[in-house]
């Protein structure tokens, strides 16, 4: 305004100047800001009709989709519509609609779902062609969506891409179709050898998938037929009797038979090998053990724990293991502390997962307590701590371990960083999460926050933007979003925040109803974190619901035993849900030796299943017992919520015991 008034006025002209101006600066700043103000309103108007649109979407209104799309092309949300117009008939849908899409809205979480949901689509109508164009536009493929690249590049020409996926090759545990569609193109890639093919024809055979067996069994020239193998399925035990032996398909025909008698008994199946030893060539022979030992590797929750499943694994050594043999060998030899067995399963996997967290650990704790000379033991033990010392590097379930087995226990968590202003300004200003926010703010559907929310902390995560990212997790705890809150904080790298990671919403009433059964509240959180994330309406895909995801049937227990009526509501209610979960988490703590491990897998998938996972000889190290059960969601869920105890010990200051003291050791079934 100075400039505006020359020093040589009269005073008490440049005051009335100066006061017109004023006037007239705050007419402009007070117009500017009702422009702003209708700005952000149209703009959440627009960002309301998100959901009337997503109904017109559901009920295929395409006419009302036009009208939200013209509607909503203010919003941040204002692709959505033509996003559902495509998606409505995707598989129909020319490259170039869906490339006019993709390169107008660019670097977006729903241009890469519609580019990599289109690629599935044309991958599995045969329609490659019009895949291709689409394939630079998916960054973040996951497992089927990477098959189905696959498939498009290697009908492209390029048979090097089936070297990228070699773990779909030997797989028999379920998998996306795009994936088994892919082991079969790579059947005829010359990258694969006789040996290859073969491994995969017996491999097939042992889990029964007849039409990829007789498929590979072509290329290799060893005719079988269909109905001799389902004849054969049926009288295992006959055929085996007099058995040929002197084909490819004679050998391969024996092996299924095996694999087939072994399905209902392993010992008889062994007992077949026995018997035909001398006239086995040594190929068949080691992978007739391989299926034994798998098919009682596979078999726990039916049958428990077989000691001789490490034996016929060892026989079996020397003829290629797949991954999930040598895991199952793995993990039958850590459950019997057959730790040079533990070095050879290790030896025998993939690199790839020789490299992951969980068999680093176990190829150090084998290394260390393996027998042999004294040189050799002491050989072990320096290898074990270089491992130890790496993976205690990182803060999860292996790096605690590992922390613990150097003697270096985490006592204290490190110093947190705490978002500044510009953090939230860049957070502001930032069109993904500015997305992930208007969908949470106008309650749409989780599928879409979320997603939205997990792409935007991505692109943060890409761009090294660690203060953003615990920006955008301090906003989303502030609002009640807790389980995006968490997944953000999660994934910094250099710069952390715990009490982001571990949140402690609801604190007086778990701490109370913790102490009123006797149970560390650490654990209790640690649970309900890995339950639900605290969402209180959390609702899994068998009925469990709230903050412990207790089943309807086990609250109608609880309620019995408090002398309470159950009402179904009672699953949604804060204080009733973590009132009957430390209820029932105590009783199972208590029937199951109070052993928070067993208890911690009792949760999960039933005390009953957690007992007869008990060792019957003699006490079992905890991080054996966790990693020998049977169950992939329980062992994981074991591993998360120690973990995440152990943090919540630490946040509380409390019961701040370090991972293995808090797992212990896992008593005799009694």
């Amino acid at each position: 305004m100075a400039e505006l008034i020359s020093p040589d006025f009269p005073e008490v002209y440049v005051s009335t100047v100066k006061e017109k101006l004023k006037s007239k600066a705050a007419w402009v700043v007070k117009v500017g800001l009702c422009a702003i103000s209708l700005g952000i309103v149209q703009a959440q108007a627009a960002d309301s009709d998100f959901n009337q649109a997503l109904m017109a979407a559901n009920n295929d209104n395409i006419s009302m989709l036009d009208n939200y799309q013209a509607s909503m092309q203010d919003s941040v949300l204002g692709y959505y519509p033509e996003y559902w117009k495509l998606n409505s008939e995707l598989s129909t849908q020319s490259p170039q609609a869906i490339l006019s899409f993709v390169t107008r809205y660019p670097n977006s979480a729903m241009s890469e779902k519609l580019a990599a949901d289109y690629i599935e689509a044309k991958v599995q109508a045969g329609d490659f062609a019009s895949a291709r164009p689409l394939l630079s536009y998916v960054t973040n493929a996951d497992e089927a969506e990477s098959c189905a690249i696959g498939q498009v590049q290697a009908m492209a020409g390029d048979p090097l891409v089936f070297s990228e996926f070699n773990r779909v090759w030997l797989r028999t545990n379920k998998q996306p179709e795009a994936c088994a569609g892919l082991a079969r193109l790579m059947v005829s890639s010359p990258l694969k050898s006789a040996q290859d093919r073969q491994q995969r024809l017996w491999t097939m055979l042992r889990a029964g998938e007849l039409g990829s067996a007789v498929q590979v069994a072509q290329g290799l020239g060893i005719a079988l037929d269909f109905a001799e193998l389902n004849y054969i399925a049926s009288n295992a035990f006959n055929y085996l009797q007099n058995a040929p032996l002197a084909s490819s398909a004679d050998q391969a025909k024996f092996l299924f038979a095996i694999a087939r008698l072994a399905d209902s008994s392993v010992d008889m199946a062994a007992g077949q090998i026995n018997q035909n030893r001398s006239r086995l060539p040594q190929d068949v022979m080691r992978y007739a053990y391989r299926i034994v030992a798998y098919k009682a590797a596979n078999s726990v929750m039916q049958n428990g724990f077989n000691a001789q499943s490490v034996g016929w694994f060892d026989q079996s050594y020397g003829y290629p293991f797949s991954d999930e043999e040598a895991e199952s060998y793995g993990r039958q030899a850590i459950r019997f502390g057959q730790w040079n067995a533990v070095l050879r399963a290790v030896d025998s996997m993939s690199l790839p997962l020789q490299q992951e967290r969980m068999w680093q650990y176990w190829f150090a704790r084998a290394s260390e307590q393996r027998g042999g000379d004294p040189g050799t033991q002491g050989q072990g033990k320096a290898a074990a701590r270089a491992f130890y010392t790496n993976l205690a590097l990182e803060d999860d379930y292996y790096g605690l371990l590992a922390r613990d087995r150097l003697g270096q226990s985490l006592t204290k968590l490190g110093t947190s960083y705490n978002p500044t202003t510009q953090d939230f300004q860049r957070l502001g200003g930032d069109v993904h999460f500015q997305r992930a926010f208007a969908l949470y703010n106008i309650n749409a559907s989780a599928s879409y926050s979320n997603r939205e929310w997990n792409w935007a902390v991505r692109q943060a995560y890409l761009k090294h933007d660690d203060g953003m990212i615990l920006a955008a997790a301090s906003r989303a705890n502030s609002m009640g979003w807790y389980d995006r809150a968490i997944y953000a904080a999660e994934r910094t790298t250099k710069l952390h925040n715990y009490d982001l990671q571990f949140l402690t919403p609801f604190r007086d009433q778990v701490i109370q109803h913790s102490s009123n059964v006797g149970i560390d509240p650490a654990w209790v959180y640690g649970l309900i974190r890995q339950e639900s994330r605290f969402v209180l309406a959390a609702r899994s895909h068998v009925g469990a619901g709230g903050l412990m995801q207790i089943m309807p049937d086990t609250a109608k227990w609880v309620a019995r035993q408090l002398g309470e009526s159950y009402s179904s509501a009672a699953l949604s209610n804060m204080q009733t849900n973590i009132r009957y979960g430390t209820f029932y988490l105590s009783h199972i703590h208590g029937e199951l030796s109070n052993q928070p491990v067993l208890a911690t897998a009792g949760y999960n998938a039933g005390p009953n299943r957690a007992r007869r996972w008990q060792p019957t000889d003699m006490p079992l190290e905890a991080d054996q017992y966790t990693e020998s059960i049977p169950l992939l969601e329980t062992r994981d869920y074991v591993k998360n919520v120690m973990t995440n105890a152990t943090y919540y010990g630490l946040i509380f200051g409390r019961n701040n015991q370090t991972i293995a003291q808090r797992m212990g050791k896992i008593p005799v079934q009694y």
